[in-house]
């Protein structure tokens, strides 16, 4: 049975279009504080390596080229606190957003399968699981599917998005004890694992679900995605990939080998210098950091709580009211976000503000938040 529009909930970006009119009435422009996209340069060294891979004649290996396993390898040794990861249980994806959306029908799950999201989150694990016809259980609490064996796949997303909440390695280690005793998969997406702003993630790291101390060390049913978009600035480059089990690994290998879903070749070869480049992270992040730290306190300062938020590249801000009257109230003042019930009911109290957006527009809004005199 096909799949009709209506099963699909409507693009929430096109429902902000009024108050990105609004916005952008403003006669000093608007500051879009609503997408999280990049703007900042591709590093150079990323670049360089594009260019020296762009002659291509031949197809790409859907399960990546061999430097490429081998520095993801690497850099979750190194980054993540996962040491000995095999460089063939990893492959690279076309932007994690695909991998999101399609795990559920890659995994071959449907009708009578339940997917667990978090309570707050990305639309897109909704949307993956509306695709197979799977039911959609939005939990934070592992006793809200502890022992259901209808439960086949267990989203996380640590850091959140649009929460910035991290989860503690005693916290991801209870969740996958319990997938695993009802036979279901966990698959992380940690792509902001390496923006961490509060303590102890900050200096620590951020816990990976492929973590010995999350998974006693064997990483049968658990998967990790990642994406380079954030910190490397290669969301064009469409630019993730996908590591754990082994048995899985290869199962989702053989079947987008039928599918045709290969990374270009080129972009493959950027991946593995950037993944091998710890120091454009590093200035990246400081870039960042300096944006926060402009637009939390103004946020403060305007009568907004920024709740959690203690890791990636957003701010989960609220002022007590209906999101949509904060957005209103943020327009009015040429200020674009992006409204908390995007990511599910509980969030309907709150915005998601992006710290995505040059220097200039990030000092221009922390201007226009500051309390009339």
């Amino acid at each position: 049975m096909g799949l009709s529009p209506g099963a699909l909930p409507d693009f929430p970006w096109d429902l902000i279009e009024p108050h990105r009119a609004l916005a952008s009435r403003h006669p000093d422009g608007i500051v879009d504080l609503s997408v999280g996209t990049p703007v900042d340069p591709t590093p150079e060294v990323i670049q360089e390596a594009l260019a020296a891979a762009a002659n291509a004649p031949g197809y790409p290996t859907t399960q990546g080229r061999p430097d490429l396993r081998e520095a993801i390898a690497a850099w979750f040794a190194r980054r993540r606190g996962v040491p000995g990861l095999d460089p063939g249980a990893a492959f690279p994806t076309i932007g994690s957003k695909e991998l999101v959306a399609l795990l559920p029908a890659l995994l071959g799950l449907g009708a009578g399968d339940t997917i667990v999201i978090p309570e707050v989150a990305y639309p897109t694990y909704d949307v993956g699981a509306r695709l197979v016809g799977a039911t959609v259980l939005p939990a934070d609490d592992v006793a809200a599917w502890a022992g259901d064996g209808t439960v086949a796949l267990v989203w996380v997303n640590s850091p959140s998005n649009p929460t910035g909440a991290v989860r503690s390695r005693e916290e991801l280690a209870a969740l996958v004890a319990q997938a695993r005793r009802i036979g279901a998969i966990v698959a992380s997406d940690e792509c902001y694992a390496e923006l961490a702003w509060a303590e102890p993630y900050a200096s620590g790291g951020v816990p990976s679900i492929l973590d010995p101390e999350v998974c006693g060390g064997s990483h049968e049913g658990v998967l990790a995605a990642y994406s380079l978009s954030k910190r490397s600035n290669l969301a064009g480059y469409r630019a993730a990939f996908v590591a754990g089990d082994p048995a899985l690994i290869a199962r989702l290998i053989e079947i987008r080998k039928h599918l045709g879903m290969m990374v270009p070749a080129p972009v493959q070869a950027a991946m593995a210098i950037a993944l091998g480049d710890d120091a454009h992270v590093a200035a990246q992040r400081a870039t960042y950091g300096r944006r926060r730290d402009a637009l939390l306190p103004a946020l403060v300062g305007a009568g907004f709580a920024v709740d959690g938020s203690d890791a990636g590249l957003y701010l989960w801000a609220t002022r007590g009211e209906d999101c949509w009257a904060t957005l209103e109230w943020l327009a009015e003042r040429g200020i674009l976000a992006a409204p908390g019930v995007f990511y599910g009911a509980a969030g309907s109290l709150h915005v998601r503000v992006a710290l995505t957006a040059t220097d200039e527009r990030i000092n221009t809004a922390v201007r226009r938040l500051a309390p009339s005199r």
